[in-house]
């Protein structure tokens, strides 16, 4: 008898500039089923349950806080995804939010980490070591009862919980992604001391690897989290 078809995925994009990028490129190439939802403009789904699985990317806004509306909104619909056993994978501000939904906290970064780095990882297996991009002025901490997996320079850098898994980086992330935060956010990174054209020179050097990696990364948590059916 055949099994039953899975339901599919669904992908939380949390505003235009932070796309799905390479993960959207690595569903296309395995064929898997999902949908992109715009949660700025359309909210986050109403039921978990719906999809084999949950991708949460990044955002510029804090999961910290009550305002826009959404924000809140993801990190209760991710809660909700895990009691239901729905794996969720966490990509910066979505790694962020499954922690909080498991009972972690945000604080902020120091110092922030903007930028391609190396990790150092527990588990190269699942989480290969970079460098990755980081983008980031908040970190995440590893909820009580998940395992953490790798450090980034500014705390914690990957948790798995079961199947759930949660990153402080972007392995999703392109060059071309980057150049445009970078670009957007070139003025607070002047206060930071960061330099625009040296976040695209660390793209040019570590761009490729990174997105073979990442490819790694998202085989690895399939493996690690079937979807749900």
């Amino acid at each position: 008898m055949a099994e039953p078809p899975q339901n599919p995925g669904v992908v939380l994009q949390n505003e235009d500039a932070a796309s799905p990028a390479l993960l959207g490129d690595w569903l296309r190439e395995r064929g898997i089923p999902h949908r992109t939802v715009r949660v700025w403009e359309n909210g986050v789904p109403d039921d978990p349950r719906e999809f084999g699985w949950v991708a949460s990317l990044g955002a510029e806004d804090s999961v910290t806080q009550s305002e826009p509306a959404w924000v809140p909104a993801e990190v209760e619909f991710l809660r909700r995804a895990v009691d239901a056993d729905v794996p969720v994978l966490g990509l910066c501000f979505g790694g962020q939010a499954l922690s909080v939904a498991l009972g972690g906290e945000i604080s902020p970064a120091e110092p922030p980490s903007i930028g391609w780095f190396e990790i150092e990882t527990d588990d190269p297996d699942l989480v290969p070591g970079g460098p990755w991009v980081h983008f980031n002025v908040e970190s995440l901490s590893v909820p009580a009862g998940a395992e953490q997996l790798a450090r980034s320079p500014c705390g914690p850098g990957a948790f798995r919980l079961g199947p759930h898994l949660g990153l402080q980086f972007h392995p999703e992330a392109t060059p071309a992604v980057v150049n445009g935060w970078s670009e957007g956010e070139a003025e607070r990174l002047a206060t930071l001391g960061i330099d625009p054209e040296d976040i695209r020179a660390q793209g040019e050097r570590w761009g490729a690897q990174a997105a073979r990696g990442a490819f790694e990364l998202f085989d690895a948590w399939r493996q690690l989290a079937p979807a749900r059916a």
